[in-house]
């Protein structure tokens, strides 16, 4: 398939599948696409088994494998969807819970990943499956942090006091990037390659976090800087958001190119062009045009990611006997979600008061997406990559149709019991 009938495809499926959810089935927008391409799939799946001589299982997992998920999310859509979700945080908010964000996005990373890790490894010979716990760290690595996208887009449609609406998005936002440094210091471990192929050492781990975490948060402030200093000095809207695209595109390559992380580039030329840009550097015509354009370019990209998440389990369906697995990793990454993040909290409620509920929230509100995916699709090929993939895959789409559509309903119930022990506190917070 050429690259123009992989995009029209992926458009009109979007379009069709967002139809059917608006109209029929009511359920936020990307969760509605993901349950409708689900079904989708095992339709294909049982066509492919009453017309087995049709052979449309097959027509449909060649075309999907076709198209790079890994190669289409990580070295392109995440560069925009993480700077349009950035544009929306609020840095005052976010700067009041840093500790609490950097916390849960460093420690609460690292618990996490070696926490699934011990686990997995110790049960998982029990229901028939080895894997070096070396893997198992990759598999923790990759599917501890939570997604942006998947996380800021649940937040849209449920309502959350905005001191911990800012702990979760910016968690997510931060933790994302973290979260797949870690994931390339522990696959390079794995494979036991360090530079020019000789065996990994700690200096080549230390180097790796330093260099990729600290060089994409100055790359991230040096490019959104130059794109701030550009717009404040014109007054033209559509050039100024000509100006962001290319921050976006241009930032994120060359964070590739020269192997520092992409994700916290974006996210922080994203904090700095939706905060002191749109207060200092633009216009009202301005910030009105910028923030429509970065809001629709986020639900279309959103929309063909997630049709993409619902599509995927086509390519995996062969890897069934791993399903115990999968279906284990599930209550095993919650665990490791809730240690993660009661630790930073617990810590730091000795001086600071939180808000009741938010561990239940934090927990519950750490959804997985396509990054986990795509980190889990780019794993060489070797005896290993399908566990990790089919369990990745169980707790992607727990966690976005179980969780998601529960969001509100849990978070309804946990504020108003909150409300009810100490209404002046929870007043304080949401104010």
């Amino acid at each position: 398939m050429s690259l123009l009938d992989i995009t029209a495809l992926l458009l009109t499926l979007s379009v069709l599948f967002g139809y059917i959810n608006h109209k029929w089935l009511k359920m936020p927008h990307t969760i509605g696409i993901v349950v409708i391409g689900l079904f989708a799939s095992a339709t294909i799946v049982l066509a492919d088994w009453q017309f087995a001589g049709l052979d449309i299982g097959l027509t449909v997992r060649t075309a999907l494998k076709s198209i790079d998920f890994h190669e289409a999310l990580m070295n392109g859509f995440l560069s925009a969807l993480l700077f349009a979700g950035a544009i929306h945080i609020d840095l005052e908010e976010l700067a009041s819970r840093k500790w609490a964000i950097s916390l849960m996005a460093t420690l609460g990373i690292m618990v996490s990943t070696f926490l699934i890790a011990t686990v997995m490894w110790t049960a998982s010979g029990l229901l028939g499956v080895q894997l070096p716990f070396i893997w198992w760290l990759v598999f923790g690595a990759l599917i501890s942090p939570t997604d942006p996208v998947a996380v800021l887009g649940i937040l849209k449609t449920v309502h959350v006091p905005p001191l911990l609406k800012a702990k979760i998005a910016g968690e997510s936002l931060f933790n994302d990037g973290v979260g797949v440094v870690v994931f390339a210091v522990m696959l390079t471990i794995a494979t036991g390659s360090g530079h020019g192929g000789d065996t990994i050492t700690a200096l080549d781990i230390a180097e790796l976090f330093i260099v990729e975490a600290l060089g994409g948060a100055l790359l991230g402030l040096l490019a959104g800087g130059l794109a701030y200093a550009m717009m404040r000095s014109i007054d033209d809207y559509i050039l100024e958001v000509m100006i962001t695209l290319a921050l976006v595109a241009g930032a994120y390559a060359l964070a590739l190119h020269l192997h520092i992380s992409g994700p916290i580039a974006m996210v922080v030329a994203g904090l700095l062009i939706g905060n002191h840009g749109a207060r200092f550097a633009m216009g009202g015509k301005t910030r009105e045009s910028l923030f429509h354009f970065w809001e629709l370019i986020d639900e279309i990209l959103n929309s063909i990611l997630f049709l993409l998440i619902g599509l995927e389990v086509l390519v995996i369906l062969t890897h069934w006997q791993y399903a115990g697995v999968a279906l284990f990793a599930v209550p095993v990454v919650l665990l490791a979600r809730l240690t993660s993040v009661a630790l930073p909290i617990g810590l730091l409620s000795l001086r600071e008061k939180f808000t009741e509920g938010a561990i239940t929230i934090l927990t519950w509100g750490g959804l997985r997406g396509g990054i986990s995916v795509a980190l889990a699709l780019s794993l060489p090929e070797n005896d290993y990559k399908p566990v990790i993939l089919v369990a990745t895959y169980a707790v992607v789409v727990f966690s976005i149709i179980v969780q998601g559509l529960t969001m509100q309903s849990l978070v309804k119930r946990t504020i108003s019991n909150a409300r009810a022990k100490d209404p002046v506190a929870l007043k304080e917070d949401a104010s």
